[in-house]
């Protein structure tokens, strides 16, 4: 028996020695959008640790991640979602929920991963462990804008009813609270980090719509009436992301639809506070994590460059051209650096946000969305 104990703790103690934890805060995922795989990164190393192929169509894709960092559910143009092991840097589980999908979300207890689909419309959530659906919310339409808020609940909105939907899991099935009238063709929304405020870009009229879901009964709230498509008709090359939406101290800095140009918003009454002329259509406008600057990328046929805007004056400090299509921007965590993908260049580069000194390539095949890690902790992404 003595033995067996000795063999045992020696057992033990060597499994100890050899085991390797690995930890995830670094790390972060690149979509690589032509082969339907996704690039492995390491933040602290500007490194490419590995690649993770057969997720599909990937033409439009979006990612959340769990709330322990370690696995990461991939949303995909075909329906596709995927729940990927960073850890053991495999694919655990992937269904094919619809056939056209634009995004999705995760509660904020991260048992629920909801997708919003194109086609057949509505919203579909599925168990995060398992990725079994647990509930079917058909709109009869499009749907876009789909954030987590607070309280285990999603929050969407419709693109052919300009309806905005809540469906709130805290008791298990979902409520469902209707809000009509958000507007002609909502194109997309955010959230903020605190829960409260949901705003809607209109493709199909002048303004934005918000919400404040701190109300007992949400209304809808037009900001900006006065601006939009309406008074310059310009053709829109690639519909504004507002989930790359920036907060700099007391104000909103949005993407205009169709103008060369980012709308400044006072972030408590959701007036208009300035616009800042760009070199383009601006697709990205991102906020520095500490709110000092805004990096704004391009629509085609000008999205070879970035516009880097300081907050306080609103004034463009930065102009630079990291090469052919630069489609998505990343902040590391407390944004001393910015991951930029470079789809026609097949490369990530890595920027100083103080010097704007380029500090490394990453060789990715076709690279749109850069995703790390610290997105598990905030509401909305």
């Amino acid at each position: 028996m003595k033995h067996f104990i000795l063999g045992l703790a020696a057992t033990l103690m060597m499994s100890t020695a050899q085991a390797e934890p690995t930890a995830t805060g670094d790390l972060g995922l690149v979509i690589e959008r032509a082969k339907g795989s996704v690039l492995l990164v390491d933040q602290s190393d500007r490194a490419a640790l590995a690649r993770i192929e057969g997720l599909g169509d990937l033409s439009h894709a979006s990612l959340v991640y769990s709330p322990d960092e370690r696995f990461a559910y991939v949303f995909g143009r075909d329906g596709g979602l995927t729940k990927i092991d960073i850890v053991t840097r495999q694919i655990v589980n992937r269904v094919v929920q619809a056939g056209n999908a634009i995004g999705g979300a995760i509660s904020d207890d991260g048992k629920l991963v909801a997708v919003s689909n194109y086609e057949p419309g509505g919203v579909r959530v599925f168990d995060a462990d398992t990725l079994e659906m647990v509930a079917d919310i058909p709109t009869g339409s499009k749907t876009i804008g789909l954030v987590d808020a607070p309280g285990r609940r999603f929050v969407f909105t419709m693109w052919d009813t300009g309806e905005t939907w809540i469906a709130d899991f805290a008791k298990g099935a979902p409520e469902i609270t209707k809000i009509p009238d958000m507007g002609k063709n909502p194109y997309d929304a955010l959230i903020t980090a605190n829960g409260r405020t949901y705003i809607t870009g209109l493709f199909g009229e002048d303004g934005l719509t918000a919400l404040d879901l701190w109300a007992e009964t949400p209304e809808p709230i037009r900001v900006l009436p006065d601006y939009g498509r309406g008074q310059e008709e310009m053709p829109v090359y690639k519909m504004p992301h507002l989930e790359g939406w920036a907060l700099t101290g007391r104000e909103f800095v949005l993407p205009a639809v169709g103008h060369h140009e980012v709308l400044w918003i006072d972030a408590d009454t959701l007036s208009e506070t300035g616009r800042t002329k760009t070199h383009g259509q601006p697709v990205f406008a991102m906020a520095r994590p500490d709110g000092r600057q805004v990096w704004v990328n391009f629509a085609h046929p000008l999205n070879d460059t970035i516009q880097v805007i300081d907050s306080v004056s609103k004034e463009i400090i930065h102009e630079f051209k990291p090469g052919p299509a630069v489609l998505h921007m990343e902040f590391t965590p407390r944004g001393h650096e910015v991951w930029i993908s470079v789809r026609d260049a097949n490369k990530v580069m890595v920027y100083d946000t103080h010097s704007f000194e380029k500090l490394r390539e990453i060789d990715a095949d076709s690279p749109s969305g850069i995703f790390f890690t610290a997105r598990a902790h905030r509401t909305g992404l």
